[in-house]
């Protein structure tokens, strides 16, 4: 269970330099298919951030090719340390108003790039590691054990409403969606991880559905999904999901072109999903790993909505991929 003072810094485990605290924060305008990622990875062992702020509205495989990029390694974290108001040299300030329920994220670059957008929780936060919440985590399935390695060990996504507005280099785009939001600590070496999926589509303020799910980059180009975590928030209500299968076609490089969820919940319904590739970009949220990153249009029913997709691979993993061709070959159509 997800407290207030899990808002705070937890305390590192000084056994491991690369303990790590994060805020991630993604949010998005449709009609613009204007994507953003806001990302503040805290080293607190070496005293250190990384942070990422990054805006793409186009099909990119490049960062130079998005419409703005500010990736930082070694942001000192500001004393006194606070996790609950830190302000970055790299121009991002974010407060947390409410303990893990409401936030206002700024930054600026000082060259007329500008984030000014309030975080409004839709839901408590969903933790992956209690058992009352997360059916998948009940089940003491390998699958439910799933933590990213260690990063997950203290984890939460919880979604919510996003409303401001971001300026691109003078240019102003209204924010006004719901999405999705997490906060992990624990140990994350920089090598190790699995590969992860980590989605979600949101049909409005009533309907989202988020999921951690896991794959093999090396069979059928990552075809095959499996699910870790995920829920259904409808009305207000949270349903954690207790199964679900998935399949992932790629065609330009590894990203998700299409992807096909089937979901089933904690009250039995099923629910299935076809989500459909409009953005890409990929995003370093650390040096030795990619998130082939998309904003996709998400279908359930007769329902339309959004989401953002991260797809996770590490690039000693893809070196090792792209050595051998036959893993770059499409999948079969869903």
């Amino acid at each position: 269970m997800i407290r207030d003072d899990d808002a705070d810094f937890h305390p590192p485990d000084p056994a491991h330099p690369t303990w790590a605290e994060t805020n991630y924060f993604g949010f998005y305008n449709a009609e613009e298919h204007l994507n953003v990622g806001v990302y503040a990875l805290f080293r607190t062992n070496l005293g250190t951030v990384t942070t990422s702020v990054c805006m793409n509205s186009r099909r990119t495989v490049t960062h130079w090719e998005a419409d703005f990029c500010d990736m930082r390694s070694a942001v000192p974290i500001p004393q006194p340390r606070n996790l609950r108001d830190y302000a970055l040299s790299s121009g991002l300030h974010v407060r947390c108003l409410a303990p893990n329920r409401q936030w206002q994220i700024d930054y600026d670059d000082g060259h007329g790039t500008r984030i000014d957008v309030r975080y409004e929780a839709l839901m408590p936060a969903f933790d992956i590691h209690d058992p009352a919440m997360d059916p998948m985590c009940a089940s003491a399935s390998q699958e439910g054990k799933f933590a990213w390695g260690t990063a997950y060990n203290g984890h939460f996504d919880q979604t919510g409403a996003f409303k401001g507005s971001v300026t691109v280099r003078g240019r102003t785009v209204p924010i006004d969606c719901a999405s999705t939001m997490d906060h992990s600590w624990g140990p994350r070496p920089e090598r190790g991880a699995p590969a992860m999926s980590w989605l979600h589509a949101h049909f409005s303020k009533d309907l989202a559905i988020h999921a951690i799910l896991g794959f093999d980059p090396a069979q059928d180009n990552g075809r095959e999904l499996w699910l870790a975590h995920g829920y259904v928030l409808e009305r207000g209500k949270v349903f954690g999901l207790k199964s679900g299968t998935g399949q992932t076609l790629r065609k330009q490089e590894r990203y998700p072109e299409s992807i096909a969820l089937r979901l089933t919940d904690s009250s039995n319904r099923v629910w299935e999903l076809n989500g459909r590739t409009v953005t890409t970009m990929p995003w370093v949220y650390v040096p030795n790993s990619i998130g082939f990153n998309t904003l996709s249009e998400w279908t359930c029913g007769t329902q339309r909505g959004w989401g953002e997709v991260m797809d996770f691979i590490e690039l000693p993993v893809l070196n090792t991929l792209n050595s051998a061709p036959a893993t770059l070959s499409a999948s079969k159509p869903l």
